[in-house]
């Protein structure tokens, strides 16, 4: 892949030597590359499952111009391009024998690189889901917050936080963890989970949080249940786990949303995140 500026690697540490700094530069838009870099570097490439994931970055003159990512059997993130790089992109992984389920990215990358790997491999994009991607400004927790209170995840939850994650994934359409209880033992053990319950004590919502990476930190994942949805519990959880990731030292707070639920979006912005770019998911 190297005749057109494309490096690619299964080694996370050469891909954030190379492509490291180019990340960090731009934080926000980069932000799930950070975080899932972050991650294997730290915890082994068989954190996201049992293949090995894969990285590139585009190089030309010495320079970074853009960066991927893929935790098989996941769909490959890109970081933004041009038209013509997307494409280029999309060519020399079909040409190198890569299978893809799809793919996520800033939406006009996305949408040139959907449309490569047409050209180049005859599968058909369809779009799965439009995202986009939001910044804290100033924190405006809700008034008036449901009844109940916040607390951070502890030990007696593990059980819940597995099931409650599964239920997320299955419902945005994403892929489960490799192992769901490691995914519940980190976050418990790092206090990167905040609950929110009612006054008995009954967790009805969660917002989970990223490691600080770069100087940001994401929201993710923010989830209530489908039968206790509508009295405030997720906006009340997030809003904690907001203030927890600003007291954690984060410059940048982000999340992502589903555009395609205007009470979510609507949500979010009265507490205080502005839209930053919008994203989309192709799947082939």
């Amino acid at each position: 892949m190297r005749s057109t500026g494309w490096h690619v690697t299964e080694d996370v540490e050469e891909f954030l030597a190379r492509a490291g700094d180019f990340l960090r530069a731009r934080p926000a838009p980069h932000t799930v590359a950070l975080t899932v870099s972050e991650a294997l570097r730290t915890s082994g490439p068989r954190a996201y499952g049992p293949q090995a994931p894969v990285f590139g970055w585009l190089e030309r003159a010495g320079e970074v111009h853009g960066a991927f990512f893929r935790t098989p059997p996941r769909r490959v993130n890109i970081t933004p391009l041009t038209p013509e790089d997307a494409d280029a992109l999309a060519a020399d992984l079909a040409g190198a024998g890569h299978p893809l389920p799809g793919v996520i990215a800033p939406h006009d990358t996305a949408t040139a690189f959907a449309e490569g790997w047409r050209r180049h491999t005859g599968a058909t994009p369809r779009l799965h889901e439009r995202e986009r991607l939001y910044r804290l400004g100033t924190l405006t927790p809700p008034d008036p917050l449901p009844e109940g209170r916040s607390r951070v995840a502890d030990e007696q939850d593990r059980e819940r936080l597995m099931r409650w994650h599964t239920e997320f994934a299955a419902a945005i359409g994403s892929s489960t963890p490799a192992d769901p209880g490691a995914w519940a033992d980190t976050r418990i053990a790092e206090g990167r989970v905040t609950l929110w319950e009612t006054p008995d004590g009954t967790p009805v919502s969660m917002a989970g949080r990223t490691p600080l990476v770069a100087g940001q930190i994401r929201v993710a994942p923010v989830y209530t249940p489908a039968h206790l949805r509508g009295r405030g519990y997720a906006g009340a959880a997030t809003a904690e786990a907001s203030r927890a990731a600003l007291a954690a030292g984060a410059a940048q707070v982000l999340l992502f949303t589903n555009l395609a639920n205007p009470t979510s979006n609507a949500l979010y912005q009265r507490i205080g995140y502005r839209p930053v770019m919008d994203f989309a998911v192709y799947d082939f």
